[in-house]
């Protein structure tokens, strides 16, 4: 029988434009910038604003207000905040208020005004409804405008595993207004430095210096410089704009990751696991920053890194409010587990980033069951020395082995595998 073979190879591009703008008394009537559409579009009908109900509780006088006397036309969704309430159940409660108020393709973009788990909830909804939706994001956490503002993933947790079911979908518009954070917790202020940690770690030494220098001061005044004068150091004005300018410049040149080489996913290998697991006990800033310090513990067990820069590290956490331990990550067990999930994220590869100094790093791909051993036996010190003085930061290194050439692990262990 003759047949012939055909095969057709599409190739198209599209461009993804989107901005972040950073805003003040964004609910002030008077304020266009909440109420503008993306890109120009004109307005077709009723808008759904969501809030979670801190936001409501908060705000929602003010935001309906904003509303109304600007003659928008908006409907109302509240959502329970908290990382349990990220679910499948929650993107499909938005999709089906987006039918009720009969949100089109294009010119009834929904506006998301909340923690990150909002706006990831209504990320997701607006990337899978009528397969994709612009739509306007609010982020009034801390954590939400260093970080997530910045990012084009969306995504709800799933059968106990973080952001397992998600999407990459960044909203046309991102709205900051560093007021908004003044409401917050000193506890969230402390979880959203978390995300700033990390970014001075891998690549912002002069950021490093802002926490370690006014940490506990950021906390407190939540990062709104109060009493400040004109030419008056602004540490929290700078600490939120580096924090973004980090974010961004690295996002921008592998925004779909097609690189899994991610100096971004440091403070995110080993604390994922470790989150879902003590929901809600720990809040996202505050896994991340643990995870900083057990990898500055693992570049230092390799003589990467040296010591008196990790004990900068580990009071600088302190410094800004947060635990360096926690018995999770002073579990052996838990750790590998941990890398061995987040290796089938990285295509069954570890792309562990590891500093060599503070805001410089590498890429290791043999990490241990060795060095994770002695790494959690230094969390355990650390979570001991916390619970004796939470005050205190004393680290303390078991005897290092002889690291070889290229900075690699005792020559008698074996690299881990997934």
């Amino acid at each position: 029988m003759n047949t012939t073979r055909k095969r057709w190879t599409m190739r198209a591009a599209k461009e993804v434009t989107y901005d972040i703008v950073v805003t003040s008394e964004i609910f002030d009537p008077g304020n266009p910038e909440l109420g503008m559409l993306p890109c120009g579009q004109e307005s077709g009908g009723t808008r759904l604003v969501v809030m979670d109900e801190t936001v409501d509780a908060l705000f929602g006088d003010r935001i309906r207000k904003y509303f109304s006397q600007n003659d928008i036309d908006v409907e109302y969704l509240t959502l329970p905040g908290g990382d349990e309430n990220k679910t499948v159940e929650a993107f499909l409660k938005v999709a089906s208020k987006l039918t009720e108020v009969g949100t089109s393709r294009v010119g009834t973009p929904p506006i998301a005004i909340g923690g990150g788990v909002l706006q990831d909830v209504v990320g997701m909804a607006a990337s899978l409804y009528r397969r994709g939706i612009p739509y306007v994001r609010v982020p009034t956490t801390l954590l939400g405008q260093i970080d997530g503002s910045v990012s084009a993933k969306n995504g709800v947790n799933y059968e106990g595993c973080r952001n397992r079911l998600g999407t990459f979908a960044p909203p046309p518009r991102t709205l900051i207004d560093r007021g908004l954070i003044a409401t917050l917790p000193e506890r969230q202020i402390s979880s959203g430095l978390g995300e700033a940690l990390k970014m001075a770690l891998i690549k912002d030494a002069r950021l490093f210096e802002l926490l370690e220098e006014y940490g506990p001061h950021l906390v407190t005044d939540r990062l709104q410089d109060s009493g400040t004068e004109p030419g008056d150091p602004q540490p929290g004005l700078e600490v939120i704009h580096r924090a973004i300018s980090g974010m961004a410049e690295e996002l921008q040149k592998n925004l779909w990751e097609t690189d899994l080489k991610r100096i971004v996913d440091y403070g995110h290998t080993f604390s994922p696991i470790v989150e879902m697991r003590a929901l809600p006990e720990l809040h996202h800033g505050e896994a991340v920053a643990m995870d900083c310090v057990f990898s500055a513990v693992l570049a230092v067990n390799r003589g990467m890194l040296a010591p008196r820069q990790l004990a900068r590290i580990v009071d600088t956490t302190r410094r800004i409010g947060l635990a360096a331990s926690h018995p999770m990550f002073a579990d052996a067990t838990v750790m590998k587990q941990a890398l061995a999930d987040t290796m089938r994220h990285r295509d069954n590869h570890q792309y562990l980033t590891l500093l060599t100094d503070i805001g410089e790093t590498v890429f290791v791909d043999d990490l241990t069951e060795a060095e994770i051993d002695r790494a959690a036996e230094v969390m355990a010190d650390l979570l001991r020395e916390q619970e004796a003085d939470p005050r205190g930061a004393v680290v303390c290194l078991p005897d290092q082995p002889q690291a070889r050439q290229g900075h690699g692990a005792p020559e008698t262990s074996a690299p881990l595998a997934a």
